[in-house]
């Protein structure tokens, strides 16, 4: 077979025409990378410099084709960067540069001499931990050892790597173009936080449910013979976490159920039932409570029974039962839900957070507010479903603690779900005030917040509920006025689109170690691009609200703008105090 004839040669062609449209707005000398992977192997990268693009793009081409051939490669993804400017600076400078950037959030390429023959993409530096010591910096820092050991692989030892202060340096803005098989070629945006990502004008529904399917695939991935969840992963060199907490647990199987909402996936759903068994089985305890009732515990290693572990157990359970009206748990749940009214102050109404088994003593009244949201909700849900009072009223009091305790001061989102649940049963004034102010406070965040946050697009959403419900129904109407609704609703837009660059598309996973395992997930960039299950499931619970939203606002043509945004004045870099900065001598490659 000759090169014609290849899966690379076809991704080539595929990608040329629209690489030359786009560097018809530079001038030369061009510098072009490209990028190969078969998704399971870490991307095979050459860069060439060069004073015409045909000449540029047929070595480019012949280079490429040797290093798949050396590497027994049959790529079907293609990554085409070109260098849209440049800026000269010392490694000196380089160094006061990454103590101003957050960790793994640097956005330039380098190039280690003026002529860009030693160079790197944005996405090689943080996809091989070139710029990260671990978790001792808040900042990112020049990691030697990496660069020295990726420099190596990439151009071989002869390679000079002097680490000198004055060493020249260029940092290298870029656009690209990302091409695979059976797929259109996509542009991927330029310097800003989008960078190195496909870009989305609009964001709709069809790619939101895509964003679902995806991140639920993922999570089948994760799910182990035995029902268990692998905990994650560090990305970068495909390390495995420690051993899945029973709360990331239920997590992650109330998350399925969610997204199992919308897939209607027949493998999701196994994995969901099988998931389901190994909790019930395996994480959960019962013993007999002072009134002779038999409650249900999740008993950690240490003999801890947390409310957490025990709520958001109960929120899955009915969370199925609900999606598949059935009543196969309903034991389970009433024995949880007695757990969790054990663990409460019965003057009060407020939470113990932990409990020592099997002496169900009190061990620590209070660890974080997240507890308290969820064993409301969980019993606010199982009220829903079993309509006993009983738990409405363990529920009512808890809640009632939390407002008379101003708890609306932790912006806490699972606070906000609560409201919703009391107000489709009781639309109290001062329920909704509590709603209002646990968001209304924090707005300002909501609007400046850069990083992705899942939690906090999942707070947006549960106050775009609250204020759903408020408008409908009149009454309370006048408490919206301490809201700046049009601020708000851009906020939210605008944070959706935020998430995307938490999202490993294949333009960006095959710079890591393990492509395919870690395609279709989410990540934490500020901590070594971490997979977390957690992290993804408040990822796909976010998206499936905004997926409900965009349903539910069809007729008003209601979607998400995803405003290119490659200006340099409008996001420069992600420092630790996002102000903007003039990294060097700009050498400008536009015309």
């Amino acid at each position: 077979m000759n090169n014609s004839d290849t899966p690379l040669s076809s991704l080539l062609t595929r990608a040329r025409n629209k690489v030359e449209q786009a560097l018809r707005e530079l001038k030369p000398p061009y510098t072009l990378f490209f990028s190969i992977s078969d998704a399971t192997q870490r991307a095979q990268v050459k860069h060439i410099n060069a004073q015409s693009f045909s000449q540029a793009w047929k070595n480019l081409a012949d280079a490429i084709q040797i290093v798949a051939a050396q590497n027994a490669m049959e790529p079907c993804w293609l990554r085409v960067d070109w260098v849209i400017q440049k800026s000269i600076t010392t490694l000196c400078g380089l160094h006061t540069l990454l103590e101003d950037t957050k960790r793994c959030h640097f956005r330039y390429g380098i190039a280690l001499d003026i002529d860009c023959n030693i160079a790197f993409l944005e996405q090689e530096l943080n996809g091989n931990a070139m710029l990260d010591e671990g978790g001792r910096m808040d900042h990112a820092i020049l990691n030697e050892k990496e660069f020295r050991s990726y420099t190596k692989r990439r151009f071989g030892p002869q390679v000079d790597l002097d680490f000198s202060e004055e060493r020249t340096i260029v940092l290298l803005s870029t656009k690209g173009l990302f091409c695979e098989h059976h797929r259109e070629p996509v542009y991927l945006y330029g310097p800003g936080p989008d960078a190195g990502r496909r870009i989305i004008n609009t964001l709709n529904c069809e790619d939101v449910t895509q964003l679902i399917e995806d991140g639920s695939r993922y999570l089948i991935s994760q799910l182990k013979p035995n029902g268990s969840f692998y905990k994650g992963w560090y990305a970068c060199f495909d390390r495995a976490m420690s051993r899945c907490t029973a709360l990331e647990h239920a997590s992650a199987v109330y998350t399925m159920i969610e997204t199992w909402k919308i897939t209607k996936c027949a493998s999701q759903l196994s994995a969901i039932q099988h998931s389901l068994d190994y909790m019930t089985k395996k994480l959960l305890r019962v013993a007999v409570l002072e009134s002779g009732e038999t409650g249900a515990f999740v008993v950690e290693p240490d003999g801890e029974i947390r409310l957490g572990s025990n709520a958001v157990c109960l929120l899955a359970l009915v969370n199925y039962s609900q999606a598949r009206q059935t009543r196969q748990y309903a034991e389970w749940m009433t024995r949880l839900a007695r757990g969790i009214e054990l663990m409460q102050a019965p003057t009060s109404g407020r939470f113990f957070h932990a409990v020592e088994y099997p002496a169900l003593t009190v061990k620590d009244c209070y660890r974080v507010i997240d507890h308290d949201g969820q064993a409301v909700l969980g019993l606010l849900r199982l009220y829903g479903f079993s309509k006993h009072s009983r738990w409405w009223v363990v529920a009512d009091k808890a809640f009632n603690y939390l407002l008379t305790a101003g708890h609306w001061r932790a912006h806490n989102v699972w606070l906000s779900y609560c409201v919703n649940e009391l107000t489709a049963y009781r639309p109290d004034e001062q329920y909704y005030q509590f709603g209002i102010r646990n968001f209304a406070g924090h707005l300002g965040v909501m609007e400046q917040r850069i990083i992705p946050s899942p939690i906090l697009l999942q707070s947006m959403m549960a106050a775009d509920t609250m204020i759903t419900r408020l408008r409908q129904e009149g009454q309370f109407q006048y408490l919206l006025d301490q809201v700046d609704l049009t601020h708000f609703y851009q906020a939210l837009h605008r944070h959706t689109t935020h998430l995307l660059n938490g999202y490993f598309w294949p333009e960006f996973a095959l710079f890591f170690k393990n492509p395919t395992k870690i395609l279709g997930s989410f990540f934490t960039r500020h901590h070594a691009f971490r997979i977390l299950i957690d992290d993804v499931g408040h990822y796909l619970c976010a998206l499936v609200a905004y997926h409900k939203y965009l349903h539910s606002h069809a007729e008003d043509h209601l979607k998400a703008p995803c405003q290119p945004r490659n200006s340099s004045t409008h996001y420069p870099h992600w420092n630790k105090k996002q102000n903007p900065y003039s990294p060097g001598t700009e050498m400008s490659a536009k015309r």
